[in-house]
C-alpha cells in the first residue's frame, strides 16, 4: 500500500506541476508578529525549526501551537498570522511592513522582533505552487491546515536531515544553494500529504480511499494508464474486489463514484494536453481514453464548465 500511494502522490504531483519556493529563513526574537496574506494556487509551511510560535488562519476559530520540530502546511493559501507574544492584534504587522522594518532583501536570515533574546524562533517559511488551472480532488478537499507534530522524527530519519539541510542551504550563499533547497523542500509536500492520509481523520475529507489497501490499488493501476478502456468492472478486478463492493466503499470513501473520479483526472491531464499547440483534438481525447472527439468534449465541457477549444483559446491567452 505504501508504495502503492507513493506512486500515485508522485503522479498526482506531478501532473499538477507542483513546485517548491522557500522564501525566507527567521530569526525572531519575542514579541513578534507576522500577517502573511492569501495567495492563489499555493500551499504555505512553516517549520519550526527552534524554539515556537501560534498560527492563526482565517476561517479556523483557534490558533495552532507550532512547537519546534512542528510542520504546518496551509494547503489553500489562506491569510494567516504567525506570532508570539501577548496581545497578537498589537504585534502582528503585514509582512511587507515587517520586511521594510527589518531591511530584508530577500537573501539570508529575516532577523526581526523585540528585545527577548531568550525566546528566539527560527522558521523555514515557503509555499508549494501549483500551475493555475490544474485541479485534483486530493488538493481540492485538503482541510484549513494540516499540522504534523515533531516532523523530523515522525517522517523518519531522513526527513529531518532534509530540513536540516534546507535550513544550511537557506543560511548560506554557496554555489547552487537554492536549486538544492527548493528541490529539496518539494519532497516536504509530499511526506506531510502521507502523513495527512494515512490518519483517519481524513475520512470525513472524502480522502479515505488513498490509505484503504484495495482501493489504492485499484487507483494506482488507473494513474498507470488512464487512457486504458476503465470500467468499474475493471478497475474492481485491480482492487481484488466484487464490482458491487467495489463501487459501495468507493462512494463511501470518496464521496464519488470511480468513474467519475476517472473522468475528472483524465480531464484534467487533457487539459496539459490542450495547452500544447501541437495536439490536435483528436490526439488529446485518444491520449486520455476516447475513440471519438465527440464524446471527449462532451466530458469536457461538463467536468470543466467549458469545450476544449474554448480552454485551448483562454489558456494560452
Amino acid at each position: 500500500m505504501l508504495v502503492n500511494m507513493l506512486d500515485l502522490l508522485s503522479d498526482i504531483l506531478t501532473k499538477l506541476s507542483v513546485q517548491g519556493t522557500l522564501y525566507f529563513r527567521t530569526s525572531f526574537t519575542s514579541p513578534w508578529g507576522v500577517a502573511v496574506p492569501s495567495f492563489k494556487n499555493v500551499a504555505r509551511f512553516h517549520f519550526a525549526h527552534r524554539g515556537n510560535c501560534s498560527v492563526s488562519i482565517d476561517g479556523v476559530d483557534k490558533p495552532i501551537s507550532l512547537a519546534q520540530g512542528d510542520l504546518i502546511i496551509i494547503p489553500h493559501g489562506a491569510t494567516h498570522n504567525l506570532y508570539n507574544g501577548q496581545n497578537p492584534e498589537e504585534i502582528v504587522l503585514p509582512l511587507d511592513n515587517v520586511l521594510e522594518k527589518s531591511g530584508y532583501d530577500g537573501n539570508g536570515v529575516l532577523v526581526y522582533g523585540g528585545d527577548d533574546n531568550d525566546h528566539k524562533t527560527q522558521l523555514i517559511c515557503g509555499h508549494f505552487s501549483f500551475e493555475s488551472h490544474a485541479r485534483h480532488v486530493l488538493i481540492d478537499r485538503l482541510p484549513p491546515f494540516i499540522h504534523v507534530k515533531n516532523y523530523g522524527e515522525t517522517s523518519g530519519r531522513w526527513m529531518e536531515a532534509t530540513l536540516r539541510m534546507i535550513s544550511d542551504e537557506t543560511g548560506n550563499r554557496r554555489l547552487g544553494s537554492d536549486l538544492i533547497a527548493l528541490k529539496m523542500s518539494e519532497a516536504i509536500l509530499a511526506q506531510a500529504l502521507r502523513s495527512f492520509i494515512e490518519n483517519d481523520a481524513t475520512l470525513q475529507w472524502g480522502l479515505t480511499a488513498f490509505s484503504d489497501k484495495q482501493l489504492c490499488k485499484a487507483l494506482d493501476a488507473f494513474h498507470k494508464k488512464p487512457d486504458a478502456p476503465w470500467t468499474v468492472e475493471t478497475m474492481a478486478q485491480c482492487a481484488g474486489m466484487s464490482r458491487t463492493s467495489f463501487a459501495v466503499q468507493f462512494q463511501k470513501k470518496m464521496a464519488m463514484s470511480p468513474m467519475q473520479y476517472v473522468s475528472s483526472w483524465r480531464m484534467e491531464i487533457a487539459k496539459q494536453y490542450l495547452t500544447n499547440p501541437s495536439m490536435s483534438l483528436s490526439d488529446t481525447a485518444e491520449s486520455v481514453g476516447y475513440a471519438s472527439d465527440s464524446a471527449f468534449s462532451r466530458v469536457f465541457k461538463k467536468e470543466i464548465g467549458m469545450t476544449p477549444a474554448s480552454f485551448r483559446k483562454a489558456a494560452t491567452l
